[in-house]
């Protein structure tokens, strides 16, 4: 067992142990905050609330088994507090308290605290700003009207004035499209903390944003946080509930943290992915539990005008100890990722009921730009997860998605338009009560996937498996107790991988050009 301190701010830290479970502790642990007993937890990432600013602290860890972990930390200074109802804001539940919550972020100076104290605030839009410490405290709920007439509209491109370069702030979906402003806003802000006990909800359902499709006309849906060209941001703690679209969305955004969340929307509402890290770099996703009505975590870099224009890809991504419970993909690459993914870790982490566990969907039209490469998925467990393991390079998305070039399985000439997957790792995963494919592994045939690793996997089918679809591409039948299929990968490597239950061959292999068992 290892034990560190991997956050810390005025009046909280974070801890996280490793290599004793996942998402969840082997068994139950004991916290002793300077010899008093402080909590018992069975979390791999624990949050410690209501220390004081600026003191010195020892954490003492205590497990069952007998052992026994001691940290020592500093909790960071704070300057002042800022009470958001100081300046006007009510809690009622009914009050408009927008102007007066955005004031108190406003007025915050470095090393200031905005607090959200115990209460209901309603809001539309916050912005943020440099340098801001907000804290939504326990039993406190920040509910976002629902009204679209209460939200200031983010244009998506607007041309500068030498007609050379443009300012591109809103976003819909890998394209810049103008967008209401989300619940909270940050643009080319850094330097920020936002967290708490208390909750972030967006007020959303069938009634106002979640009927409000694709297709309506834009301005499109805001999203809980949206982070434009933002570094240096922790968000930490909160519960972050029924998102009109995506929930979090840090977008060409660097050295990001997300710890310790809760981000729950039900499990029928539309486009409400829980985390859509966007042509992002240096982003770790810690000790988070999902449960959402789309992809738990979307990991994209744009549609081909973005990811060809900018070229920026999401790097330098760690997922682990998280907990995905419902929803489409557990952890998601594209389909939006025109800029590339590159040097993925997702570790430690555990995926319930779930449609798909590790999922990468791109398709022809995404662009050259569109590289994955040194993705690695290690150490999970899954169960009641449809088809664990999907690689897609025929993803019909868009309106375009059915026309014969993205669907045709002949080869093609390769061009800018065509995407590129290279490294791809599985190991050490175990995938219980899998209901439709264990793996089903599909690239293009113009462009191969360039290798895959599976090592050390277990996959069992569920008694009481229902036939689906594998992956959302053209001509295919639903299926049920598929094995290992793999089509068009240049370099497939297998060892140590079980199939029990299948009704299929285990292993279906077409197109490789190096197929190594052993």
């Amino acid at each position: 067992m290892k034990a560190e301190i991997i956050f810390k701010s005025t009046r909280n830290a974070v801890l996280e142990i490793t290599g004793f479970g996942k998402y969840k502790t082997i068994s139950e642990y004991e916290l002793y905050i300077n010899d008093s007993f402080r909590m018992k937890s069975n979390k791999a990432v624990q949050t410690i609330n209501g220390l004081t600013p600026d003191t010195e602290y020892t954490l003492i860890i205590k497990t069952n088994e007998g052992e026994q972990k001691c940290l020592d930390f500093r909790t960071e200074y704070e300057f002042v507090t800022l009470d958001v109802t100081k300046f006007g804001a009510k809690g009622d539940g009914i009050s408009d308290d927008t102007i007066f919550i955005q004031t108190a972020i406003n007025c915050c100076p470095k090393n200031g605290r905005v607090l959200v104290p115990a209460g209901t605030f309603r809001i539309s839009s916050l912005f943020l700003k440099d340098n801001l410490h907000l804290e939504i405290a326990k039993d406190a709920v920040v509910l976002a009207f629902t009204e679209k007439e209460k939200f200031p509209v983010l244009p998506g491109n607007i041309e500068s004035y030498d007609e050379i370069e443009d300012y591109n702030l809103g976003s819909w979906e890998g394209n810049p499209l103008p967008m209401y402003a989300s619940i909270l806003t940050g643009i080319s802000v850094s330097n920020i903390v936002i967290t708490g006990e208390g909750i972030l909800d967006g007020g959303a359902s069938f009634d106002n944003w979640w009927s409000y499709k694709r297709e309506k006309p834009m301005p499109f849906r805001p999203r809980m946080l949206f982070l434009n060209h933002c570094s240096n941001v922790t968000v930490h703690g909160i519960t972050v509930r029924n998102s009109p679209s995506w929930t979090l969305h840090p977008y060409f955004s660097t050295d990001l943290k997300f710890i310790d969340l809760k981000i729950q929307n039900p499990a029928d509402s539309p486009n409400t992915d829980g985390m859509d890290p966007e042509s992002c770099k240096n982003v770790d996703i810690i000790g988070i539990h999902f449960t959402v009505g789309d992809d738990c975590i979307a990991v994209k870099s744009g549609k081909i005008y973005m990811g060809s224009k900018h070229k920026t890809p999401c790097e330098n991504i760690i997922i682990r100890n998280c907990l995905m419970e419902s929803g489409h993909g557990a952890v998601t690459l594209g389909s939006e990722m025109a800029g590339g993914v590159k040097n993925l870790l997702v570790k430690d982490c555990v995926f319930l009921d779930t449609d798909r566990g590790l999922r990468i969907k791109t398709r022809r039209g995404r662009g050259q730009d569109a590289i994955l490469d040194e993705i690695i998925f290690e150490d999970i467990e899954m169960d009641e997860v449809k088809t664990p393991f999907v690689i897609n390079s025929f993803y019909f998305c868009d309106p375009d998605g059915h026309t014969e070039y993205v669907r045709t399985k002949n080869t093609l000439p390769v061009d800018e338009r065509t995407p590129d997957i290279r490294t791809l790792a599985f190991r050490n995963i175990e995938a219980k009560n899998c209901h439709v494919a264990a793996f089903f592994l599909y690239g293009l045939p113009e462009k191969k996937i360039g290798r895959v690793e599976l090592s050390n996997i277990n996959v069992t089918y569920s008694p009481n498996a229902k036939a689906g679809y594998p992956a959302m591409m053209e001509e295919l039948d639903p299926v049920s107790k598929m094995g290992l299929y793999a089509n068009n990968i240049t370099e497939l490597q297998i060892q140590n991988v079980t199939i029990t239950g299948s009704e299929y061959e285990p292993f279906i292999i077409k197109n490789i050009e190096h197929f190594i068992k052993e």
